[in-house]
């Protein structure tokens, strides 16, 4: 039986650090694998991602065009109507609840809600605060007799 006293870390998961820069009787002498001089080889040396030896990135000679929807895009917490039909007895189906029952977790909590048809309802609930439904969402929910708010 594995216990604390005989845990073991599996075969090759701990080797020991490479020591650079310690005499040439342990292979990584003399240069210490930085090869011979240069901007690389100095202490702080080398250069930023990007950069070209000084001539004009590629990435400021290309033009820039168009629009760019990233800063204003909108992610939605997805919930599956299964998952609210399991969870879900008589309560009102909001945020609060939604966290409460562990629907939503990391994140989600704090993204705009959006319910999917994606399985049965077969009770009618309240659905308040939510911000988006899919349509045959909408369609189910309103079959089965529950309301939006």
């Amino acid at each position: 039986m594995l216990q604390l006293n005989n845990l073991s870390s599996p075969k090759g998961a701990n080797r020991k650090t490479k020591r650079i820069g310690r005499g040439q009787g342990s292979g990584w002498g003399c240069q210490a694998g930085k090869g011979h001089k240069g901007q690389k080889a100095r202490s702080g040396g080398g250069v930023r991602p990007g950069f070209e030896g000084g001539a004009m990135p590629i990435y400021r000679r290309l033009p820039k065009r168009g629009f760019k929807n990233m800063p204003f895009k909108v992610e939605h917490a997805i919930v599956n109507l299964s998952l609210i039909n399991e969870k879900f007895d008589t309560e009102i189906v909001n945020r609060e609840n939604l966290v409460v029952k562990g629907i939503l977790k990391g994140s989600d909590k704090r993204k705009e809600i959006k319910i999917l048809a994606n399985g049965e309802l077969g009770k009618g609930l309240t659905f308040s605060g939510i911000n988006k439904f899919s349509k045959s969402a909408k369609e189910i929910i309103e079959k089965a007799g529950g309301t939006i708010n």
